[in-house]
């Protein structure tokens, strides 16, 4: 069972991904669906802000993983845009990042079909007339969890 959330501007997208950092197990999978330009980014810089990151978060389109290291765990923020081919992503290693200790947030999942694994959470981001509707499907019993702890 899902949840929709309506978000009505970027500050609202940021205080989203604050709330959802402050409730993230280390070794989540979280999959960001959405247009270019509906937000996904701007999730991913809430989600590390909240952890402590300072400085510019970019999505990471031509290396296609950014890490970043904190105390309790590392997230990798994939943008998976210009793969051109679920394969390279065995080339890259996809394997030796998602090892069950860090938080991968992985935006334009559908071109990695068939090499990356289930996610735990799915959020799809659309665009509305006011801003922004996220709709959070869990996959997992640990994205079930998760979604349980989110604030309504």
């Amino acid at each position: 069972m899902g949840k929709c959330l309506q978000l009505s501007d970027e500050a609202a997208m940021l205080a989203f991904g604050q709330a959802l950092a402050e409730q993230l197990p280390a070794g989540l999978i979280i999959y960001l669906q959405g247009e270019l330009g509906a937000g996904k980014t701007t999730l991913v810089r809430g989600i590390l802000q909240a952890l402590g990151h300072r400085g510019a978060v970019k999505s990471p389109t031509y290396t296609l993983v950014e890490p970043y290291i904190f105390e309790n765990y590392t997230v990798y923020h994939f943008d998976l845009y210009r793969l051109g081919d679920p394969e390279e992503l065995e080339y890259m290693g996809i394997r030796d990042y998602l090892d069950g200790q860090a938080v991968a947030l992985i935006e334009w999942p559908d071109k990695g079909a068939g090499i990356l694994p289930e996610a735990d959470l799915l959020i799809r981001i659309e665009y509305r007339e006011a801003g922004r509707q996220l709709t959070l499907e869990p996959h997992t019993p640990a994205g079930h969890a998760l979604l349980k702890t989110l604030p309504a």
